[in-house]
């Protein structure tokens, strides 16, 4: 079993108001899949040291289609 994000594998939806216009938010990628051109083809492993969050968590972008605005939330993993 390993601990995987639910929003990166299509397990589960957020909804995140935004703090600004109190529209919904969207989640987006993972914050370490916009490092770089390549960072969404490498391993997690190595990618997710340099998000800045616990390996029980994944950062991800929520961004504000109203006022264009975007937050970052950690999710918790899921063990599957």
């Amino acid at each position: 079993m390993e601990m995987v994000c639910p929003i990166c594998n299509g397990l589960s939806s957020y909804v995140v108001k935004c703090p600004f216009c109190d529209s919904s938010m969207e989640a987006q990628a993972a914050v370490q899949d916009y490092f770089d051109d390549y960072s969404p083809y490498l391993d997690k492993e190595i990618t997710q040291k340099l998000d800045g969050v616990s390996k029980a968590q994944c950062l991800h972008i929520f961004s504000c289609p109203q006022c264009h605005r975007d937050k970052r939330i950690p999710i918790d993993r899921v063990l599957m």
